[in-house]
């Protein structure tokens, strides 16, 4: 018998003063048995760095020519990419020519050898990479929940992403 799916409910408050956004974001999230908790939440932090109304999660881990997150303008064409991990730098390079935006959230050990691997996305001005401490995937997996209620607050470059029982500082690393 397959493993089935565990379903998240997650509220998200998101107060960013640096960029002035504010917003109230509520998405139900599926954790594939294959994914980790960590994935999950790495996620959740993919979703807040660029939220918007159009932003939304795919199949990633089921159709692999989707990315974890996309957005989409009125016409249906992909206006943003934003993958989650350690991706395939052909699948970046892709999205790239798909795309106007691109970004990659890594998290975990072979960041840095992944990145030296992956030269080619150094030649790519439409792509982000964005690199989470150990420390913030460590802090993150505390704050998870079946149902989680989520506030985000950054103020002067500092994130901190509260839950119902404890809070974690996220420090970002911009690789590129």
């Amino acid at each position: 018998m397959a493993l089935k799916a565990t379903i998240y409910k997650v509220d998200l408050n998101i107060a960013n003063m640096d960029i002035h956004q504010y917003g109230d974001y509520q998405f139900t999230m599926a954790l594939h048995p294959s994914e980790t908790i960590e994935r999950l939440m790495v996620r959740i932090l993919a979703f807040a760095r660029y939220a918007s109304e159009q932003l939304e999660f795919t199949k990633d881990l089921f159709e692999t020519d989707e990315p974890a997150l996309w957005s989409k303008d009125l016409t249906g064409q992909l206006v943003q990419w934003i993958e989650v991990g350690c991706p395939d730098e052909d699948k970046v390079k892709k999205a790239s020519a798909r795309c106007k935006s691109v970004a990659v959230v890594t998290y975990g050990t072979a960041v840095d050898e992944w990145y030296k691997r992956n030269s080619k996305l150094k030649t790519l001005s439409n792509v982000e990479v964005w690199q989470l401490s150990p420390a913030t995937t460590e802090a993150i997996q505390q704050l998870c929940e079946r149902t989680m209620q989520l506030q985000l607050n950054v103020m002067d470059g500092e994130w901190t992403l509260i839950g119902d029982h404890a809070q974690a500082q996220i420090e970002w690393i911009q690789l590129q």
